[in-house]
């Protein structure tokens, strides 16, 4: 059991999909059906103590701000809120006027023409924000046949980008970061439901 505050780091996750169709998450496989799916890298930018605990603070309280608002979304949509969550967390840290170096914004860090596919007129309202980042990753479920890796790397590199190598996750640094990233987050909030997820 990881402790409460401690860093995604060189953990591996195993998954299994039930005959409901549900895919499960662990890094401590306890059922057979559990099979190796990544194997986490060990975070390199490693911040001090400190640093660590305001920005969990931070995000913890951000979280429970939005949290209406990811869980009614994902189950508007059908998805998963453990898996909303853990792409919000991983993309903003729950903070809705986030802004990357790319251009991407809000919590669900949307690119202006992946919003505009989704109607989105105003990339900083939270609502339209989470409902079209939440829009896309059930469209590219769909797309990738329930895949989550390839999911989550179409989510971060672009759809063309998985299918110009082959239907993988391609090969570059920031994806292949990003996609164990999520899993992780996704894995812990599957185990701990009614507790504040680790990031």
């Amino acid at each position: 059991m990881l402790l409460l505050l401690a860093p995604v780091a060189g953990a591996n996750i195993y998954a299994f999909t039930d005959a409901d169709g549900t895919t499960h998450f662990s890094n401590v496989p306890q059922d057979k059906r559990y099979r190796l799916a990544l194997s986490t890298p060990r975070d390199s930018a490693e911040v001090t103590t400190g640093k660590r605990a305001a920005g969990a603070q931070y995000r913890a309280s951000q979280r429970a701000r939005w949290s209406q608002l990811i869980d009614s979304t994902a189950q508007n949509l059908n998805l998963d809120a453990a898996l909303l969550h853990a792409v919000i967390a991983t993309e903003s840290g729950y903070n809705w006027r986030a802004v990357s170096p790319k251009g991407a914004i809000g919590l669900m860090q949307l690119m202006p023409a992946t919003a505009g596919r989704y109607g989105v007129t105003n990339l900083y309202d939270p609502q339209q924000n989470v409902r079209a980042g939440a829009q896309h990753l059930r469209e590219l479920m769909g797309r990738f046949d329930n895949d989550l890796r390839l999911v989550l790397a179409a989510y971060n590199a672009g759809e063309q980008a998985v299918a110009r190598y082959g239907n993988r996750v391609p090969p570059y640094q920031e994806t292949m970061q990003y996609v164990p990233r999520v899993l992780g987050n996704y894995a812990r909030n599957q185990q701990r439901p009614q507790a504040a997820p680790e990031y």
